[in-house]
């Protein structure tokens, strides 16, 4: 039986207001509800290493979660970092704060790493996915038409891979193309599918 099919009995929740994640479910043939979007303050202690903060993001988002979950019901909550020289790479603030970001990026290797948590009403499993993303060296120009072109004020690392950044500048990954995007979704449809046995 295919996991779509298993997921009928489920209500499948995803607690995110990403349109990159929607458009990766969608697109995986996961059936889910989006939730409505609820406060969470994503804040980590500072002695966690870079690496291992989309896994607790995930599970504090999935804490903040407003309702009780319901028999059936499966919460999904994931986060996405960029990680460089061992420092976390958010959202940017603003646009100086993408270029500067960019310019950091530019010519180096780094690695995206996302959080996911998966909830029931009594059981909860977490798991991470990293990838290494190599990007060429960026002129000053090319930045600024990104940053101005695309404002990508809401990713993480201050760029989404499958927008013009990703075609110009990219050389290349290792691992989930997906999970640069934002969710590694080859990693979600294989735990979903344990989580529901």
């Amino acid at each position: 039986m295919l996991l779509h099919e298993k997921l009928r009995s489920c209500r499948l929740i995803l607690a995110s207001q990403s349109p990159r994640r929607r458009e990766l479910m969608s697109g995986c043939g996961l059936p889910y509800l989006l939730a409505p979007k609820y406060e969470c303050r994503e804040v980590y202690p500072s002695s966690l290493p870079a690496e291992e903060v989309p896994a607790y993001l995930s599970q504090l988002k999935s804490e903040a979660y407003p309702t009780a979950l319901e028999p059936g019901d499966i919460l999904l909550t994931a986060d996405t970092v960029v990680v460089l020289d061992g420092e976390v790479l958010g959202k940017p603030d603003g646009a100086a704060g993408a270029a500067a970001m960019l310019r950091r990026l530019s010519g180096r290797c780094h690695t995206v790493v996302s959080g996911v948590t998966l909830r029931t009403a009594v059981r909860r499993h977490t798991f991470d996915v990293r990838s290494s993303v190599w990007f060429r060296k960026l002129t000053d120009e090319e930045i600024d038409y990104y940053v101005e072109t695309y404002r990508p004020l809401d990713k993480a690392g201050a760029y989404g891979i499958q927008e013009w950044i990703g075609y110009a500048a990219i050389e290349r990954i290792e691992g989930s193309f997906y999970n640069v995007m934002g969710l590694p979704i080859q990693k979600v449809y294989t735990e979903l599918e344990r989580f529901v046995e």
